[in-house]
């Protein structure tokens, strides 16, 4: 349980985040939701790939289409999908592995060459 707690907890995080009705978004910036978006993906794809879930970044994807989908849908929450919001999502889980790549090869040392 231990590896896979950090993402439960981030899961847990993104929910709330990407299903919290209008009236309780805070006023921010313009562009900080894409921002947001990107780091919230990111924190996902990098705690699935420590927890090593199977084939989680294909289910990250699939999350964030689902996720802009049920905001347009779910019409209490006054949210409305964004494709944009969809593919900083994306965007976010390509950083998130390239972040788990450099941890994973920091942890092997340096590289010898022959």
């Amino acid at each position: 349980m231990g590896r896979v707690l950090p993402f439960v907890i981030a899961a847990l995080l993104s929910v709330v985040v990407l299903f919290t009705p209008e009236s309780g978004v805070p006023t921010m910036p313009p562009g900080t939701d894409k921002v947001v978006h990107t780091l919230l993906f990111a924190l996902l794809a990098v705690t699935g790939l420590y927890a090593k879930i199977p084939r989680i970044l294909l289910w990250l994807v699939v999350y964030a289409g689902v996720s802009e989908v049920l905001q347009a849908l779910i019409t209490p929450l006054h949210r409305s999908g964004d494709v944009l919001d969809a593919l900083v999502d994306v965007l976010g889980i390509g950083l998130g592995w390239a972040i788990a790549a450099a941890i994973r090869s920091r942890r092997r040392g340096p590289h010898t060459t022959r």
